[in-house]
């Protein structure tokens, strides 16, 4: 168990670097590189659209990627996901700008963004469901909450090497050519990947299953229509805290309060720092205390903190920054450590695949790909604290907290014997 949580862990972390890398790429230089015609809010607003267009890819990737895992098996899901993403991340570190080529770098910015978002939608069904299937029932959302970690490291060394190229180059070399870095780097992190993955054993759980959905897509949505749209809006919470204060707040704080790049990379970086260290521990209180009691209670948090958040951001105070995303992050993982067992535990085992990612990533388009749009767009229009975006926030974890009073519990019920209620 430990050699493959660590290996699923390396995938998910190395996939999110590629998606993350692209967000904070967005927040700090893709406007004016690459909608140079655009106000600095308008092109903001555009590189954050092209953002948006990864989440809007990932239902599309979990659709495709599921048939494959539904009806070919876990493993094969997270080497093809993995060439896929680091493919397409290469790729826009070797994109030329809206200087060189006018209007086909945009364009050519937003396929290469929404091939990204594919081979995503792939990358978290295949992970979690390979670790949530070999683990013993008792200790499920401890081992499958490894793969969840994977998104904070990723962040953490998207961000980190960002961090070191802002330290040590000026601005000019910057938005030259330091931006195009780590995605050049994403290249040798998919190769490492790759090879991690090599030995994995398939699911024990897939293995057993004998008769497999023709078109598990179709199935899902035919016989658990109601739970993915139930699992996507409980989820949307969840994603619309965590762009807001890992992609929004970026570009808020570096553009509207002048803090530096520097110093607000390190706050967030901090923050999700503490975030990663707390996700074991929240997975074993959903193993002891459920999976629906943790994500009601941070789904909750997130509803009280959301304008606290804003206030403490708008302080431009690296310390008071530090803890409203800190607060927020901490909200947001008492959900998702858990959703990694949850989430299979919900979809019986011949459409799981297809189902827990469906709903995983339809709850990205609703919370992740608006967000920092709506968000820049309301901050905009506000005064010094964007309370606007504290209330949509809000709004958003109000329903998220409604989807997830209507979801079933599943602990202790082991994977394979867990049927979902139709709809």
């Amino acid at each position: 168990m430990l050699r493959l949580a660590a290996a699923s862990l390396a995938g998910t972390a190395i996939e999110f670097y590629d998606f993350f890398v692209y967000g904070t790429a967005a927040a700090l230089v893709l406007g004016p590189l690459f909608f140079p015609t655009f106000s600095p809010l308008a092109g903001t607003l555009a590189a954050f659209a092209t953002f948006g267009a990864g989440f809007v890819a990932r239902p599309l990737g979990s659709v495709l990627f599921g048939h494959l895992g539904d009806r070919r098996g876990r493993r094969p899901v997270l080497v093809l996901s993995l060439l896929l993403t680091g493919a397409s991340t290469v790729a826009v570190g070797c994109l030329p700008s809206y200087g060189s080529i006018g209007v086909a770098a945009p364009a050519l910015l937003l396929v290469l963004r929404f091939l990204q978002g594919l081979g995503l939608g792939g990358e978290w069904g295949g992970a979690v469901l390979l670790t949530a299937e070999h683990a013993p029932p008792g200790r499920r959302a401890l081992w499958s909450s490894f793969p969840q970690v994977g998104p904070a490291l990723g962040f953490v060394l998207a961000n980190g090497v960002v961090l070191a190229l802002s330290a040590t180059l000026s601005d000019a070399e910057f938005a030259r050519w330091g931006w195009r870095v780590p995605f050049w780097a994403a290249g040798a992190l998919a190769l490492g990947g790759l090879w991690l993955r090599s030995s994995l054993a398939e699911s024990p759980r897939f293995l057993e299953i004998d008769d497999h959905a023709r078109v598990p897509f179709a199935e899902v949505v035919r016989h658990h229509g109601r739970l993915v749209l139930l699992t996507a809006g409980a989820l949307a919470a969840g994603y619309a805290v965590f762009y807001a204060v890992t992609t929004w707040s970026l570009a808020y704080a570096t553009e509207r309060l002048g803090v530096s790049r520097t110093v607000m990379l390190t706050c967030v970086m901090a923050a999700v720092v503490v975030k990663a260290s707390l996700t074991p521990f929240m997975a074993l209180l959903g193993d002891r205390y459920g999976r629906r009691p943790m994500c009601l209670t941070g789904c909750a948090a997130c509803c009280v903190w959301m304008l606290p958040m804003v206030a403490l951001l708008a302080t431009g105070q690296p310390l008071l920054m530090f803890l409203g995303i800190l607060g927020a992050l901490v909200s947001f993982i008492t959900m998702f450590a858990v959703i990694a067992a949850y989430l299979p535990e919900l979809y019986e085992a011949r459409v799981r695949c297809t189902g827990a990612a469906v709903g995983y990533n339809l709850g990205g388009v609703l919370g992740g790909a608006l967000t920092p749009i709506v968000a820049t767009a309301l901050a905009e229009h506000s005064g010094r604290v964007p309370w606007s975006v504290g209330a949509y926030l809000t709004g958003v974890a109000l329903l998220s907290l409604a989807c997830f009073a209507l979801l079933p519990e599943t602990r202790p019920v082991s994977v394979p014997a867990v049927e979902p209620a139709t709809g």
